[in-house]
C-alpha cells in the first residue's frame, strides 16, 4: 500500500488547517453577525463556544483521520462498517460546497485585479458588482481562474503545495487583516463602532445569540466536511494534538474579531453609523467597503487592493482544503494518481459551478425551493447535510466507539487536558444544540423563523 503523506511539522498542520478554518465566513459574515446580535456579547458566546462546542467536534475528527489514516469513507468504515452511510454522506457535504464557494472566489478574484489595475473607482459604482454577476460569460471566468489557482497548489501535494502555501498565506492573511484594522479604527469617528463592536450589551442577549453564534462557529471551523479528518490522516502521530487544535481555534476566532475591526468601524463612520448596511454579507463585502475605499482618495486603491487580496487568501486557503478532501476522498476510494483525480475534480467544480454562478444572470429565473441555484446549494450543504454529519459523529464517537478511541489517540503525543469535558460535550450536549442549529436552520431557509 502506498504510503499516506504527512505534513512535515504540527505548524504546517495547524497552519493548514487554520487556512481551512479561515474564509469568506470569517471576512463578512462574523462581522455583520456580531453587529446583528449585540456586539460584544456575541464576541462572548462565541469565544465560549469555541473552547467548548467547537473544541469537541474538532478533536474528535482530526483524531479519527489520524488514528485511521484515511478520509471520511475509510475512517468511519475502518472503525465500524455499520456508519460506512456517514463517510459517504459526509463527503458528499465538500464535493457540494466547493464548486459554489469557487464562484464566490472568483467575484473576489475580479475585484482584487480591479482594484490592481487602478479600477477601485469603477468598483464602487452602485451598479458594478450586479451588472458582473449578471453577465454570463465573465464570472464564469474568473471562476475558473480561481479553480485553476486552487488546483495547482493542490497538486503539488501536502507538503509542498498545502503546507508550503499555508506557511506563506497564513502570515501574510494575519498581518494584511491587522494593517487594514489599524487603519480602519484610526480614522476619525471609526471609536465608535469600535466600542460597539467589542461592548457586551447584556440586554441584547437571547437564545437567537447563542443560535448565530452556534452557526457561525459551525461552519466556520471548516466541521462535518470531511476536512479535518482528511488533514488529520496526515498528521505524524508524535504531533501534540490537543495543542494543535487550540492553536487553529485562535487563528480562526482571531481573524474573525480582527475582521470585525477591519468592517463595522468603517461601515458605521461611513455610513452614519446606519446598523442596516452591516445586515446583508455580499452586499457588504461587494458594495458597501468599496465606496469606503473610494472616500479614502488616493490611499484607497491600496487598501480597497490590499483588503481584496486578504479576502482571496482567506478563500484560496479554504478553496485548497475543500479540493484537497474531494481528492483525497477519491484517491482512496478509485486509487487515481493525483494529477488525475487533481485533473477531474477541477473539470467538474467548473461544470457544476456554472448554474451557480449563471443563477444570478441568464438563469436567475430558475428557483429551487424558492432560491438561486447558489444559495440552494449553500442551504443544502450548510443547514441540512452538515448539523445532520456533525449529529452522527458526535453519536459515533460518543456512543459507537466510545470516547476513549478518542482520547487514547490524543493522548498519544500528550496529556488530553480537556478529555472530561470532550467526554461530556461530545455526549451529551453536543447533539442537543446540533439538532437546535438543524432546527433554527431551517425555519431560518423557510422563513418562519428569522436569524
Amino acid at each position: 500500500m502506498k504510503e499516506r503523506s504527512n505534513f512535515s511539522s504540527r505548524i504546517g498542520f495547524v497552519l493548514a488547517a487554520a487556512g481551512s478554518a479561515v474564509g469568506l465566513g470569517n471576512i463578512w459574515r462574523f462581522p455583520y453577525l456580531a453587529a446583528k446580535y449585540g456586539g460584544g456579547i456575541f464576541l462572548l458566546v462565541y469565544i465560549i463556544l469555541a473552547v467548548t462546542f467547537g473544541f469537541t467536534l474538532m478533536i474528535a475528527e482530526i483524531a479519527l483521520g489520524r488514528r485511521t489514516g484515511l478520509s471520511a469513507i475509510g475512517a468511519f468504515r475502518s472503525l465500524n462498517k455499520k456508519f460506512s452511510f456517514l463517510g459517504w454522506l459526509t463527503s458528499i457535504v465538500p464535493m457540494i460546497i466547493f464548486p459554489y464557494y469557487c464562484v464566490i472566489g472568483g467575484w473576489v478574484v475580479k475585484y482584487f485585479a480591479s482594484y490592481v489595475a487602478g479600477d477601485g473607482g469603477a468598483a464602487a459604482g452602485n451598479d458594478f458588482f450586479s451588472s458582473f454577476i449578471a453577465q454570463p460569460m465573465q464570472p464564469i471566468f474568473w471562476l475558473c481562474v480561481f479553480i485553476a489557482a486552487t488546483a495547482i497548489i493542490v497538486l503539488l501535494g501536502v507538503q509542498k503545495g498545502i503546507e508550503k502555501a499555508s506557511k506563506i498565506l497564513m502570515p501574510v492573511l494575519v498581518v494584511l487583516s491587522v494593517v487594514v484594522a489599524v487603519y480602519t479604527i484610526t480614522m476619525p469617528g471609526a471609536w465608535e463602532g469600535v466600542l460597539y463592536y467589542i461592548t457586551p450589551d447584556f440586554s441584547k442577549f437571547s437564545p437567537m445569540t447563542v443560535l448565530a453564534a452556534l452557526g457561525q462557529l459551525f461552519y466556520s471551523m471548516s466541521l462535518a466536511m470531511g476536512i479535518m479528518i482528511t488533514y488529520g490522516s496526515y498528521m505524524k502521530k508524535e504531533s501534540n494534538l490537543e495543542k494543535s487544535v487550540k492553536q487553529i481555534e485562535i487563528f480562526d476566532t482571531g481573524i474573525a474579531l480582527v475582521a470585525g475591526l477591519m468592517i463595522v468601524p468603517a461601515v458605521f463612520v461611513f455610513s452614519g453609523g446606519d446598523q442596516s448596511q452591516l445586515q446583508q454579507g455580499p452586499s457588504l463585502m461587494f458594495v458597501t467597503l468599496p465606496k469606503v475605499f473610494e472616500s479614502m482618495g488616493t490611499g484607497g486603491l491600496v487598501i480597497g487592493a490590499a483588503f481584496f487580496l486578504l479576502v482571496l487568501f482567506a478563500a484560496l486557503t479554504s478553496a485548497i482544503s475543500l479540493m484537497e478532501t474531494v481528492v483525497s476522498i477519491l484517491q482512496d476510494k478509485l486509487h487515481w494518481s493525483r494529477k488525475i483525480t487533481c485533473l477531474v475534480v477541477a473539470i467538474g467544480a467548473i461544470l457544476i459551478g456554472v448554474p451557480s454562478s449563471l443563477g444570478f444572470g441568464i438563469w436567475e429565473n430558475v428557483q429551487i425551493l424558492g432560491m438561486s441555484i447558489l444559495d440552494f446549494f449553500d442551504f443544502l450543504s450548510n443547514s441540512v447535510l452538515m448539523p445532520i454529519v456533525a449529529f452522527f459523529t458526535c453519536i459515533f464517537v460518543g456512543w459507537v466507539i466510545k470516547t476513549k478511541v478518542i482520547s487514547d489517540e490524543v493522548k498519544l503525543s500528550s496529556k488530553f487536558h480537556g478529555e472530561k469535558m470532550f467526554v461530556v460535550m461530545i455526549k451529551y450536549i453536543a447533539p442537543v444544540l446540533i439538532i437546535a442549529i438543524l432546527v433554527s436552520s431551517i425555519l431560518n431557509a423557510t422563513g418562519i423563523l428569522v436569524i
